[in-house]
C-alpha cells in the first residue's frame, strides 16, 4: 500500500504527544446477516445509535484527534445511511475503512465511494459456504466488482480446523485478484459451546504449523500478505509475545454507544453520552488495569499496531496494511 507520511505524522502526533488513540472502531450495528458459529456478535443484536448521533459521534472524535474511522460489526452493510455515515467521516478529514462479510457487497458498491479501504471476510474456498453460510460465488463477485470500482482491498482469512488445505490457495486466489490478504488464527471466544471449537478449533498443531509455515514462506516470496514476519511467527506458536497498546491506539465504540478497551476483553469504560474526552481522562487507570490483567490474543490488528507503536524495524517494514 502506498505509505502516507502525513497520515503517519498525524497519528505519531495524537498517540506519542497528545497520547490519545487515533481510530475510532465503531460497532455501527447490532445486526448481522450471517449466522456463524464462531461468532458472539451477531447474538447481541439491540439498540443502535441513529444517523444523527453517530455523526455527532464523529464531529466529538474529530475533535479530540481521531484520525481515522473504520465501521465493523455486525454487518455494516445492513445499515442503509451507511453512504451518509461514511460522508461525514471523509468530510472531517478521517481515513474509512470498512470490515464486511461481503454477503450484501456487490449490492451496496455504490454505496461506498466515500470508503478507502475495503476488508471482505473471506475463510475458504470450497469451505467458504460450511464456515459461513452462503455461497463463495457470492462473494467472490462482490469482490470483483469493487475491484473493478478501484477500492483498495483486503481480504481477512480466520485460520481454523476447517480451512488448513486452503491457505496457499487463498493465497494465490489474493495474488490472482491483485488484492491483499491478512491471516489471523480463530479466536476461541468463551461464550460459545466447546463443540463449535471441537469443529473449528485448531486441533491439529503439526498440520496448523505446516500451513502458517506456507504463509511465511509465501510472504517472503512477496506475496500481497500484509502480515509483518514478527507477527505470523507468534501465530505459528498460537503465543501473544507482545506488548497489547490496543487501548492506546483504538477506541472502541458499540453500536449502543458504549465505549469499550477492546473487543476481547471489552472493558465498559463509560458510554459517548459521557462525552469522549471525559471518558478517556476518567479511565486511565481501569485501562491500565485491564490491558494489565489482560491474558492476550493474536488478533492481527491489535498485535501489528502494537508493535508499530513500539517501532518494531521489522514490522515497519513488513507490515502493508494502510
Amino acid at each position: 500500500m502506498a505509505f502516507s507520511p502525513v497520515l503517519a505524522s498525524k497519528a505519531l502526533w495524537q498517540l506519542r504527544v497528545r497520547k490519545r488513540p487515533f481510530v475510532l472502531s465503531h460497532g455501527i450495528n447490532a445486526r448481522c446477516n450471517l449466522k456463524c458459529k464462531f461468532c458472539e456478535y451477531w447474538k447481541e443484536e439491540g439498540a443502535e445509535m441513529e444517523t444523527g448521533e453517530i455523526l455527532s459521534l464523529l464531529d466529538e472524535a474529530r475533535s479530540f484527534g481521531i484520525g481515522a474511522y473504520n465501521a465493523w460489526t455486525a454487518e455494516p452493510l445492513l445499515r442503509k445511511d451507511l453512504p451518509e455515515i461514511l460522508k461525514h467521516a471523509h468530510d472531517l478529514g478521517m481515513m474509512t475503512s470498512l470490515i464486511t462479510n461481503g454477503k450484501l457487497l456487490k449490492k451496496r458498491i455504490p454505496d461506498l465511494s466515500d470508503l478507502d479501504y475495503l476488508s471482505v471476510s473471506l475463510d475458504g474456498i470450497k469451505t467458504f459456504q460450511e464456515i459461513r453460510g452462503f455461497e463463495f460465488d457470492c462473494v467472490l463477485d462482490g469482490i470483483m466488482e469493487a475491484k473493478e470500482a478501484g477500492h483498495n482491498i483486503l481480504l481477512n482469512c480466520v485460520i481454523s480446523g476447517k480451512n488448513l488445505d486452503e491457505i496457499r490457495n487463498l493465497i494465490y486466489l489474493a495474488r490472482d485478484l491483485g488484492v491483499w490478504i491478512s491471516f489471523e488464527p480463530i479466536h476461541e471466544f468463551g461464550g460459545i459451546s466447546g463443540r463449535v471449537w471441537e469443529e473449528l478449533g485448531i486441533r491439529d498443531r503439526s498440520a496448523y504449523r505446516r500451513a502458517v509455515d506456507q504463509i511465511i514462506g509465501l510472504k517472503k516470496s512477496k506475496f500481497p500478505i500484509i502480515n509483518s514476519l514478527t507477527y505470523l511467527a507468534m501465530v505459528k506458536n498460537l503465543k501473544p509475545d507482545f506488548r497489547c497498546h490496543a487501548s492506546d491506539i483504538v477506541l472502541h465504540v458499540t453500536a449502543d454507544g458504549r465505549i469499550e478497551n477492546c473487543r476481547v476483553a471489552r472493558t465498559h469504560l463509560g458510554d459517548v453520552s459521557d462525552g469522549i474526552l471525559n471518558v478517556w481522562r476518567s479511565s486511565k487507570d481501569l485501562r491500565k488495569r485491564a490491558s494489565e490483567e489482560c491474558g492476550g490474543c493474536l488478533f492481527f490488528g491489535y498485535v501489528e499496531s502494537s508493535l508499530l507503536y513500539e517501532f518494531k524495524p521489522e514490522v515497519l517494514k513488513h507490515y502493508e496494511w494502510v
